[in-house]
Formats: C-alpha cells, sequence, structure tokens
C-alpha cells in the first residue's frame, strides 16, 4: 500500500479568459481557415473559462522554431515545477532531504539533462536521491506517474517519492497549422504544473490509500492522439473518435479492474478523472452511468485552467482533498487517457 500524502499546482502569469483566446484564434486564422466561422463555436462550447500560459499573447502572434521552444520550457518549467514540488513538501510537512525518488513528467517540451535534474540543483534534493524522467504519455503522464510511484513504494516502504508532472501545452501552437486538430487545441489547451508527495506504507502522514493500478493499451490506435515532430516544433494529432472510443471502452475497462477488488462502478464515492474535454467528460459520464454532479470537479478544472495534459488530474486531486481531505471513507478512482491510445487507472481508498 501506497498513500498520496499531499498535492499541490502552479500556473504561470499569463492569464486568458475564452473570449480572449477566441479573438486571437480569429486574428491569427482569418483569410488562412476558410470555414473559421463556423468552427468558431469550438471555443463557446469547449466548457472553459480560463487558462494560464507561460509566455504572453503577443509571442504566439510569430513563429519560434523547436529550440526557442525548448529553451522556453527548461526554464519556465523549472521555474513552475519548483513552485508545485515545494508546496507539495510543506502541505506534507517534509523537507526536500526527506524525499527519494523523484519522478518527472511530461510531453510538451524536450530538455537533456531532464527537468527532475535541475529540481534536484533548485529545491536542494539530496545527491543520492534516484530519479526518472517520464516522456510521451500525454494526459496520461500524471496518472501514470503515480502508478509508478506506487509499485516503487510496494518495494521501499519507508520511501517519499516527488511525482511532477507540468506542461506547457501552449508552447506547441503552430501559427501557420491550418488544420482543425490545431485550432480544437487552441481552443482546449493550457499550461500547468503539479506535484504530489507518495509514501509508503511506514512513512508517517494521513492521505488517500492507492490500492492498485491498471494500465490499458488499445492495439492498433497510433493514429488517436499523439504530436507529429516538424522543424516547427510539436504538431498536435487529434482523433474524433476518441468520445466515441471512452464511451466504448471505459465501462468494460473500469468495471474489470474494480471487479478484482468485489467492487462495481456504482460503490465509487469518488470519480476523479482527466478532464480532456467536454465531449470526453460527456462520454464518461454516459459510459459509466454517471449523474453530472459526480463530475463536478473535473469539470470545474477544466472550467478554470483548460487541458494541461498530464498535469490537470493533479489539479483535480488538489481541489478533491483543499474541500474533503483525506479519511473520508469509500473508494475513489483516478484514471487519464493518453497517446497510444492507452488509459491509466488508480483504485484509491479515500
Amino acid at each position: 500500500m501506497s498513500r498520496i500524502l499531499a498535492v499541490a499546482t502552479a500556473v504561470p502569469d499569463t492569464r486568458v479568459d475564452q473570449a480572449q483566446a477566441a479573438a486571437f484564434a480569429r486574428q491569427q486564422f482569418a483569410g488562412s481557415i476558410p470555414d473559421l466561422e463556423r468552427l468558431m463555436p469550438l471555443f463557446t462550447h469547449a466548457g472553459i473559462d480560463t487558462r494560464y500560459f507561460a509566455a504572453p499573447e503577443e509571442w504566439f502572434l510569430t513563429e519560434h522554431d523547436l529550440a526557442e521552444k525548448s529553451a522556453l520550457y527548461v526554464r519556465e518549467a523549472t521555474r513552475l515545477s519548483a513552485a508545485a514540488a515545494g508546496r507539495a513538501l510543506d502541505k506534507a510537512g517534509l523537507a526536500p532531504a526527506d524525499v527519494d525518488y523523484v519522478i518527472y513528467v511530461n510531453t510538451t517540451g524536450l530538455a537533456t539533462p531532464s527537468i527532475d535534474a535541475r529540481l534536484i540543483n533548485v529545491l536542494g534534493l539530496r545527491p543520492d536521491v534516484r530519479r526518472t524522467p517520464i516522456w510521451g504519455l500525454g494526459c496520461a503522464g500524471g496518472a501514470a506517474g503515480l502508478s509508478h510511484a506506487h509499485h516503487y513504494a510496494l518495494a521501499h516502504p519507508r520511501a517519499r517519492i516527488l511525482v511532477v508532472a507540468t506542461e506547457l501545452c501552449g508552447l506547441t501552437f503552430l501559427p501557420r497549422d491550418t488544420s482543425k486538430a490545431n485550432l480544437v487545441a487552441t481552443a482546449l489547451f493550457g499550461d500547468g504544473a503539479s506535484a504530489a508527495i507518495v509514501g509508503g506504507a511506514e512513512t508517517e502522514g494521513a492521505g488517500l490509500e492507492i490500492l492498485d493500478t491498471r494500465s490499458r493499451f488499445f492495439p492498433d490506435s497510433l493514429d488517436v492522439m499523439g504530436w507529429t515532430v516538424l522543424q516547427e516544433g510539436l504538431q498536435v494529432v487529434f482523433a474524433q473518435r476518441i468520445p466515441e472510443i471512452v464511451e466504448r471502452t471505459a465501462a468494460e475497462d473500469i468495471g474489470a479492474f474494480l471487479e478484482t477488488h468485489g467492487l462495481k462502478i456504482a460503490d465509487l464515492e469518488a470519480f476523479l478523472l482527466h478532464p480532456g474535454g467536454t465531449k470526453v467528460l460527456e462520454a464518461y459520464q454516459n459510459a459509466l452511468a454517471l449523474e453530472p454532479h459526480q463530475l463536478d470537479l473535473p469539470r470545474q478544472v477544466l472550467r478554470n485552467h483548460g487541458n494541461m495534459s498530464s498535469a490537470t488530474v493533479f489539479f483535480v486531486l488538489e481541489r478533491y482533498l483543499d474541500e474533503n481531505g483525506p479519511g473520508k471513507g469509500g473508494h475513489g478512482l483516478i484514471s487519464a487517457l493518453g497517446p497510444g491510445f492507452c488509459s491509466e487507472s488508480l483504485l484509491v481508498g479515500l
């Protein structure tokens, strides 16, 4: 057994409301996307009010190559990751020297040495701290990071693990990409950093108990979600059938996971799902036969922050813990989808 002892988040300085984002898209793509006005409801139907970005609006008006984007990513991801990690350590009542293992998750920036190495210096972690960077799992990465922390804690019950997920999705915007996928991303993605402290069974502190984890890979689905790597940077890949896949598979996948613990979907008290978008949440709601209020937390995070890829599920977790704390009782589900196509889920004791 392991426990999620604390969760904290951080956002960059540039705050953009959805009306501003829509005006930017209209300015940027007028004349280059023939049916632009027909597509503009993407912004009003996204279920988003505000988002945060690591670069100011004028930065997005000009092209930047991968080298420029990577430099900005390293600087801002290090700063934001350190802020989120510091807050998580404070919440858990721990010092940097107490961390035995750090896992860093991201998909939106490239750095070698990776950001976890930089965090060791910035936070003052021990020189013998173990570290693992996880790249490429997209929106599923946050849940996967928690899963990796859990399995490490099973083998090392005295370990305290710092999991950091930081994504600067805005850096993947391509001014000359007139695809619908790029417009969807412009309406949906935001930037954010998050951190969680996971403790093994022999560590102190109350928290959500991680009882089990599950990974699910969908064969022959490489084209559903991901990036195409261009000289200008990372070009988003979105398949329209993502909500359909969720609605068709979620009940069977999650049901099978719960069945191994003698549980059913109706037994869950909290659905801490990654809010990939309004249609994805609607697909979950339909597939799992949920009432709308059962997905209030993911919807609130989507409304206030947009989709921040792997970091987003930590924002949902933080909000849950702020409102309820640990020790409420019952069971909850953490789950997220990502490139592959895949899902990562955790069963937690509340």
